[in-house]
Order: structure tokens, then C-alpha cells, then sequence
């Protein structure tokens, strides 16, 4: 005798689907980190570099924090700077940015994470800073 199998397939979709959408805005969620993350190492990078091309240190810090404004548009960012202004010296631009996750509130993400970057450079051992 054969037990009948009708419908046996939307049983298993409907108990499959919501798994497979929290996986997929999981993933949608991930790729987001990721991407602002790059999105931040290369701002801070950029910001670091712009910062030991000025000449004077109230220059550099003005030109790190112009990039990071141009570079993440409209982010809620604050911005570090650092700097051993003296030939051989360093910059560092140290980046702390909130990545909102509001619109993927189906599967109970917080509302927003932290991410924090940062980068150096070592200025020119030879060129003469004021």
C-alpha cells in the first residue's frame, strides 16, 4: 500500500523559505561590513598619505580630515589624527565609524556596529617641515 505524497513539496518550502531569507540577509549583512570596512582602510590610507604631503602640521591635519569627508560621504565618522611632525616622524589618521544595519532588522541584527581603522606613514627623512 502507497502512502500518497501530495503536497508533501510546499510543506518543505514553506518551513525552507524563511531559513534561506534569514541566511541570505545574513550574508547581505556581511558583505556591508566588508565593504565599509574597505571603504574605511582605504579613506584612512588616502587621509594618512594627503596628511604627509602638507608642510606644516595644522595643514596635514586639515587635509586628513578633508579626505575622510570626501572619501565617506555622509557617514557618521569621527577622525583621529596623529602626528610626529619631524623628519623621519610619522602621521596617523585612526578612523571609528557606526555602519547602520536598521534595514535589515528581519533576522535581529543591532541597529548599528562599530568599525575602526587606522594607518601610518612615515614622512620624508629629508624634507624640511615647519
Amino acid at each position: 500500500m502507497r502512502r500518497d505524497e501530495r503536497g508533501s513539496m510546499a510543506v518543505e518550502v514553506v518551513i525552507l523559505a524563511p531559513v534561506l531569507v534569514a541566511f541570505v540577509l545574513l550574508v547581505v549583512a556581511g558583505g556591508r561590513y566588508v565593504a565599509v570596512q574597505g571603504d574605511m582602510q582605504a579613506a584612512a590610507r588616502d587621509a594618512a598619505r594627503a596628511a604627509s604631503l602638507e608642510d606644516t602640521r595644522g595643514e596635514a591635519e586639515q587635509a586628513a580630515r578633508s579626505i575622510v569627508a570626501a572619501s565617506l560621504d555622509g557617514s557618521d565618522c569621527s577622525v583621529g589624527f596623529i602626528a610626529d611632525w619631524r623628519p623621519d616622524g610619522s602621521v596617523s589618521v585612526e578612523l571609528r565609524c557606526q555602519v547602520p544595519y536598521d534595514d535589515l532588522g528581519l533576522i535581529g541584527l543591532p541597529g548599528s556596529v562599530t568599525i575602526d581603522t587606522e594607518s601610518h606613514v612615515r614622512l620624508d627623512p629629508y624634507r624640511r617641515l615647519e
